[in-house]
């Protein structure tokens, strides 16, 4: 989703399912006023929500911004027959959690 398409996101109040794990943010001054701001615009969304789904769309749009990274693996080819590369285990949202 794009940061763009959110506010229509949240005029139609579709509820996403938030994880279970928390995290403590802190904000400038500027953001946190916009994110009152906010509150006030879209009052059936919690403060949380609407943070998650900014954070959500940023890292969304911001993975789309990085180049493509070739993985090592060849998992098809194209109508040309050049070969199609799993993209690398770098990839944000790919790499896995280790224990």
């Amino acid at each position: 989703m794009k940061i763009r398409e959110l506010a229509q996101h949240w005029e139609q109040n579709a509820a996403g399912t938030l994880s279970p794990t928390g995290h403590h943010l802190h904000l400038d001054l500027e953001s946190e006023a916009r994110l009152a701001a906010l509150v006030e615009m879209y009052p059936k969304r919690t403060t949380e929500e609407l943070l998650g789904e900014l954070v959500a769309a940023a890292l969304e749009e911001l993975e789309a911004s990085f180049p493509y990274v070739k993985g090592q693996q060849v998992i098809a080819t194209d109508e040309e027959g050049d070969p199609l590369y799993e993209e690398s285990e770098h990839t944000i949202g790919k790499i896995e959690k280790r224990a």
